[in-house]
């Protein structure tokens, strides 16, 4: 049976338009350990769920050559397709297509596709290999770059975004990745820079590579641009994909709730004695954190950039979390500059998306210095004070052991709005640890003291009994309850139970100014 001509002609079309920059340039992606635009939309999308938009399009430059260079469907590749059955739109860039470059028509596309994820109420996920502006469209290829900043802007806390940076991220395209609400980052294969290593050889003088620059190790590590590394392409996918599992479509929906087989009643002994005697000795809190969750699945974000905090989400008794904790095995779980802003940003992201905030409390206070006080750590301290002051979900608290100071008041306690404050029996609430304490208020009795060590320890182990514990904050109500540490998953699940329907509201205002 013979073939309609037109249908032959559209799968002739279809066929081109789905080769990309052709073969050769394919095998030179391959070559380079990296995935086409299409493959890696296989790999993170449901198979079979992909629906592709514009896919006939094609440049409309015809100068510096560009008029002899025709690919269909351009330089990206957009549509929508499902992840593990949710609704989400996508787009891909295509390196092999004149380097990925963002042209004119490259920006409509993705502009077409997030009006879309607006309207529809669903996340847009964005996979970023590109060589940056079409230098041959001039002017009209940064309008397209502002277009589309402009769109992040409009989507912020409106439905979640997440940029996937698969190859090159440079210039100006860097901007659209950072105006979302996360960033992955593949090792060795993907970097991020405003200015490349030989604009930074021209004007510093400075050797360096593109990976030392900007790559994921760094963005990681150093900067906190990036969220999440994966090892590899497939992996960076996968964990895309997991993360997209914790949150909601929208800001208007809940996050979704996963049966599961953990007892929520469920008690953990070590949890008795996972807090060591000595206060100045450290124990691991992500211990703590998968000891309380369901099934012990902790999902981490950000975990080598300021590692005396701890974000990220987890589950209890089905319901979807967002975990902020102190981590004493860094820094003794200090506030600094970069944990605040780090916190205050998972936090803000959280409250956007109706995700509950769980947060574990060990922290002796803010980090001293001239280093913190010259770099602002009063504004960045401010930034995390103002994100639990200004987050309306449920927010449970568990102070473990230290809660010192302008820290107490920081981390989600009553006074800010905290729905649930519980505490542990080995917690130490109070302005100052017991030993800065004591040379305060005995400065002179330590100082004309016969044995000035023995007169301190017996001061502290004073103040310890009087001051720095749990019950005189419960006395007062700023504590709800002084629980055994094995109960904390059946408490904080029946919590948020009991909190989840919870109606809190900020005074009408076009948004707040946030000190940045």
């Amino acid at each position: 049976m013979s073939v309609n001509p037109k249908i032959e002609h559209l799968r002739a079309r279809r066929a081109l338009s789905q080769q990309g920059g052709g073969p050769e340039r394919v095998k030179r992606q391959h070559d380079a350990g990296r995935n086409t635009a299409r493959e890696r939309l296989d790999i993170l999308l449901d198979p079979g769920s992909f629906r592709e938009l514009d896919a006939f399009v094609k440049h409309r430059s015809t100068d510096f050559g560009l008029g002899e260079q025709e690919f269909v469907g351009d330089s990206v590749v957009t549509g929508w397709g499902t992840i593990s059955g949710r609704l989400v739109y996508v787009f891909s860039q295509d390196f092999t297509v004149l380097g990925g470059s963002l042209s004119e028509v490259h920006a409509e596309k993705i502009l077409k596709v997030m009006d879309m994820a607006m309207r529809t109420g669903s996340p847009i996920i964005g996979l970023m290999d590109s060589g940056g502006a079409r230098i041959q469209e001039g002017v009209i290829s940064l309008g397209g770059y502002a277009s589309i900043f402009l769109k992040n802007t409009l989507a912020s806390g409106v439905i979640p975004q997440i940029s996937v940076i698969m190859g090159p991220c440079a210039g100006g395209a860097v901007y659209s990745p950072a105006l979302t609400d996360f960033i992955f980052m593949v090792k060795d294969t993907s970097y991020m820079f405003i200015t490349g290593p030989d604009v930074v050889k021209q004007v510093t003088h400075e050797d360096v590579t593109a990976e030392e620059l900007g790559g994921a190790s760094v963005h990681a590590a150093k900067s906190g641009v990036a969220h999440i590394v994966g090892e590899n392409e497939t992996q960076t996918l996968l964990l895309v994909r997991e993360m997209f599992s914790y949150l909601p479509q929208n800001n208007m929906e809940d996050p979704p709730l996963v049966p599961t087989s953990d007892d929520p009643l469920r008690s953990d002994a070590d949890l008795d004695t996972i807090v060591p005697d000595s206060p100045n000795k450290p124990y691991d809190m992500k211990e703590v954190v998968k000891r309380v969750v369901d099934d012990g699945v902790f999902y981490e974000v950000q975990p080598d950039y300021a590692a005396n905090i701890v974000v990220g989400f987890a589950r209890l008794g089905g319901h979807s979390v967002g975990v902020v904790a102190n981590q004493p095995m860094v820094l003794a779980g200090v506030l600094d500059i970069k944990a605040s802003e780090k916190a205050a940003r998972f936090i803000r992201f959280c409250d956007c998306f109706n995700l509950p905030i769980i947060t574990f409390v060990d922290v002796p206070g803010y980090l001293p210095g001239t280093a913190q006080e010259h770099n602002g750590i009063i504004m960045s301290g401010a930034k995390l004070l103002y994100a639990y002051c200004e987050a309306t979900v449920p927010k449970l608290t568990v102070t473990t052991r230290k809660s010192y100071g302008g820290a107490y008041c920081v981390m989600s306690s009553k006074h800010i709005r905290g729905d649930l404050n519980l505490a542990w029996p080995t917690a130490e609430i109070a302005v100052m640890g017991p030993e800065g304490a004591v040379e305060i208020i005995y400065r002179r009795d330590l100082k004309d003291a016969h044995d000035p060590a023995q007169l301190k320890a017996e001061m502290a182990a004073q103040y310890r009994e009087k001051l720095a514990n749990p019950y005189i904050a419960a006395e007062r109500g700023f504590v709800d309850d002084v629980i055994e540490p094995r109960e904390t998953r059946a408490r904080l699940i029946n919590g948020l139970e009991v909190f989840q329907n919870k109606r809190d509201s900020n005074p009408p205002k076009k948004h707040g100014n946030i000190p940045l």
